[in-house]
């Protein structure tokens, strides 16, 4: 029998997830690289928040199947550690009738951590916050983040990312009732909400055109002020507004979006080993058409996106 998932969920329910979001940890997605025309990333460009700087963003080790020094020592703790988000229908979520967690980024580190570790029992999912997602990998609370996370010029300084995995960008949500027709219009002179981490927070900072930019740990945070009318507008990945759509008939996504984009799964930079082993899976998931990255595509992303973006090949970052 087929699992009821949380999009069934009602907005009170929402509610309740996103008041507890604060204590469990959480976010939304943050982006991917520069795309082109027709969705498939520029080789060498730099993000919107990174506009003084230029870097390769495409640059990654080449996958490899050898386990060297970060691997040997994960397995030899007996245990790999995946930070992943659990408020972010349909990629990070828990499903509230089985608590487990499901969606596009869990599938993903789930078939990292299996590739890996070579037992699920081994794997544990932590969820982490959009703004602790480096803290966690650099504090060695994590082994690796799949949370969809940019990657930029910034954050390659911090961590190493894998190949990348999915091409997103930045939209605007606004209640039903908003008269805004695109995006500048939603947010012109609006108290508008992302998350703290998040690039649409460094979009809405760059635009300077909102009158006030509200900030929350969770993602989700954003839709709940929607609904009790304390904000204007939402700025999150495409993705999570056409999610967030879904799950509220009351908000609406307008035309118009910002800051293309494409997100990798993100490591410590001296474990270059476990990054190339990681892009050795995301190679053999995207070629896996019954069980890998197309089918997660089609189960929890493309039955939510706009009838002229459902082309898996929009989404999966060409190398």
């Amino acid at each position: 029998m087929r699992r009821r998932t949380a999009g069934t969920r009602p907005a009170a329910v929402l509610a309740l997830l996103a008041a507890g979001a604060a204590v469990l940890g959480g976010g939304g997605p943050s982006g991917a690289a520069p795309a082109s025309a027709t969705g498939a990333p520029q080789a060498v460009r730099s993000t919107g928040q990174d506009q003084a700087e230029s870097c390769d963003l495409t640059s990654t080790v080449p996958p490899s199947t050898v386990d060297g020094p970060a691997v040997k020592a994960i397995k030899a703790k007996g245990t790999l550690i995946i930070g992943v988000d659990q408020n972010s229908y349909r990629w990070g979520a828990r499903n509230p009738n089985t608590g487990e967690l499901e969606g596009f980024d869990i599938d993903l580190a789930r078939a990292i951590g299996a590739a890996v570790m070579g037992d699920p029992a081994k794997v544990v999912l932590k969820p982490v916050s959009t703004a602790g997602r480096v803290d966690a990998l650099t504090g060695n609370q994590v082994d690796l983040i799949v949370r969809t996370m940019t990657i930029s010029c910034a954050n390659l300084k911090k961590v190493a990312f894998s190949r990348s995995y999915f091409n997103i960008k930045q939209r605007v949500l606004v209640p039903r009732s908003s008269t805004a027709r695109n995006l500048d219009e939603a947010i012109n002179g609006r108290t508008v909400c992302a998350a703290d981490g998040s690039v649409a927070k460094d979009v809405l900072n760059a635009k300077k055109s909102a009158k006030q930019l509200v900030l929350v740990t969770n993602q989700l945070d954003c839709l709940v002020r929607m609904q009790l009318g304390k904000v204007d507008a939402t700025m999150t990945d495409d993705e999570l507004a056409v999610g967030q759509a879904a799950q509220d008939q009351t908000v609406k996504v307008v035309d118009g979006f910002e800051q293309p984009e494409t997100i990798g799964v993100a490591m410590r930079q001296n474990s270059t080993d476990l990054t190339a082993r990681v892009n050795q899976v995301i190679s053999d998931y995207y070629a896996d058409k019954d069980k890998g990255w197309q089918k997660s595509f089609e189960q929890w992303v493309q039955p939510y996106l706009p009838e002229n973006s459902k082309d898996p090949g929009l989404y999966w970052p060409a190398r």
